[in-house]
């Protein structure tokens, strides 16, 4: 981190995730080979995370590691004040960016790409880990939606599979039921590479309406990847839901969706 040049890398990803090396070359007038030598830095310390695309390598910035910095020390220490600086510092420099957040998190399972495959799309397995069932034929232009399990049966999420490529790759809009968004849906991929007898199981969440959206799924994927990975490789799902850790912001979403009260 206190190399310049990782810095100009990480700001260029902040400004604009999902960049191919050449891409980031470009505005930092950088080589390519010294470009790799400092990413693969940044990969090491798990700052940055990359997915392929076709011939592709796509590099994003992995807010998790700074979050867990934030949490720990910075939010019980420093927050009131860093947060008017950081207010002060946005407004003067009248930061003009407009391109929408995405978000990308990694894990590791021990489990065959067929069984995280199917935990990804199988209802009873989701409605397990998930607190939701997701349910679809998976078969691309279909439909999806992501149920309570409370026997209401309304669905928090609902979207159109885009590409269904078992056991490797899955791809959907993921929104709120009702009208599309402004900018168009978000879009959520998942990712499934064999190593051995363990998996790597990529979530990207891109075209994020804003900041707040970015914070909900920051909290949302590592809970639910959390209770996932504990479900596959020992049978039981953590004991304790990871997301009652953010119930406040899971309340206020689910509650987009509760029926009126009807008028008495």
């Amino acid at each position: 981190m206190p190399n310049p040049t990782r810095r100009s890398l990480l700001d260029e990803l902040r400004r604009r995730n999902g960049q191919t090396l050449g891409e980031l070359c470009e505005p930092l007038a950088m080589g390519r080979q010294s470009a790799t030598q400092h990413l693969g830095v940044l990969e090491a310390a798990n700052l940055v995370t990359t997915v392929r695309r076709g011939r592709e390598k796509l590099h994003y910035l992995n807010p998790v590691p700074l979050w867990d910095i934030q949490e720990r020390w910075i939010e019980k220490l420093e927050s009131p004040r860093l947060r008017a600086l950081s207010a002060m510092k946005r407004r003067a420099e009248e930061d003009t960016m407009v391109t929408r957040p995405s978000y990308v998190y990694v894990t590791y399972i021990e489990a065959s790409p067929e069984r995280v495959w199917e935990a990804l799309t199988d209802p009873e397995l989701t409605a397990q880990y998930w607190g939701h069932s997701n349910i679809s034929d998976w078969e691309v232009d279909s439909p999806w939606e992501h149920r309570r399990v409370d026997g209401s049966d309304i669905a928090d999420v609902v979207g159109t599979v885009l590409e269904s490529l078992p056991p490797r790759r899955l791809a959907f809009t993921f929104d709120g039921p009702g009208a599309e968004p402004p900018g168009g849906p978000t879009r959520v991929t998942f990712d499934i590479e064999r190593y051995h007898e363990i998996v790597r199981l990529t979530v990207t969440h891109e075209n994020l309406a804003d900041d707040e959206a970015l914070q909900a799924v920051s909290a949302g994927w590592p809970a639910v990847f959390a209770n996932l990975k504990s479900l596959l490789e020992t049978g039981h799902v953590l004991s304790r839901a990871p997301w009652e850790m953010h119930a406040e912001l899971r309340d206020a979403q689910m509650a987009r969706n509760d029926p009126a009260p009807s008028a008495s």
